[in-house]
C-alpha cells in the first residue's frame, strides 16, 4: 500500500520499475483530463489510506469527496423483511442477461459501498484479493487522458477502476495491455 500510495502521490519511481509488474493502460477522453486524473486520485488516496483500519460504511460520506459521493447511485433501501443480499441470486440475474444488457448495466453508476467492496481488506469485503494497483497516470497529445495500472493480468476486475474514472469526469473508457 506504501508503493501504492507514493505513485498516487508522485508517479513511479525507478525502483518501481525493477518490479517489472504486469502494467495496464486505461485511457478516456475529457474536456480537462487533468482534472479526471486528480479527481481520480483524490478518491482513490483516501481509500487506500484506510485499508490499515477500514470505516464503517457510514464513515465513507464524510472521508470521501462529495462530489464522488453524489456520482454514486444511490443505496438501495434496506428491505422490510430484513434479509441480507443474496450474492447468488444476483450472480444468477447477471448470467441469465444477453451482452447488451450485462454491457448497458455495466455503464450505469455504482452505489458506494459496491465500489467500496473492492477495497475492502475485511471478511465482507474483496479488498485482500484486488485485481488492480495504481501506477501512472497522464494526459496525451490528443486532449484525452490515461491511467495506468498493475494488475494481476488480463483480463482483471476492472470495473471498478472504470467507475472511478467515469465518476471522476472521464468518458469513452478504453483498455489496452
Amino acid at each position: 500500500m506504501e508503493g501504492e500510495l507514493r505513485r498516487l502521490g508522485s508517479g513511479p519511481e525507478a525502483e518501481d520499475d525493477q518490479r517489472r509488474p504486469f502494467l495496464v493502460r486505461v485511457r478516456f477522453a475529457a474536456q480537462e483530463p487533468a482534472l479526471v486524473i486528480a479527481n481520480a486520485r483524490a478518491v482513490l488516496t483516501c481509500v487506500v489510506e484506510q485499508t490499515g483500519d477500514w470505516p464503517e460504511s457510514k464513515r465513507w460520506p464524510q472521508l470521501l469527496p462529495a462530489w464522488f459521493i453524489q456520482r454514486c447511485e444511490p443505496e438501495p433501501a434496506e428491505p422490510d423483511h430484513g434479509e441480507p443480499f443474496d450474492a447468488e441470486a444476483w450472480l444468477r440475474r447477471w448470467q441469465a442477461m444477453s451482452p447488451e444488457q450485462r454491457a448497458v448495466a455495466s455503464q450505469a453508476p455504482w452505489t458506494l459501498s459496491a465500489w467500496l467492496f473492492y477495497f475492502d481488506p475485511t471478511e465482507e469485503g474483496a479488498g485482500d484479493d484486488r485485481s488492480w494497483w495504481w501506477w501512472h497516470a497522464g494526459t496525451d497529445e490528443s486532449g484525452g487522458g490515461w491511467v495506468q495500472v498493475a494488475t494481476t493480468g488480463w483480463p482483471f476486475g476492472s470495473g471498478s477502476l472504470s467507475w472511478l474514472i467515469k465518476a471522476s469526469g472521464g468518458t469513452d473508457v478504453a483498455y489496452s495491455p
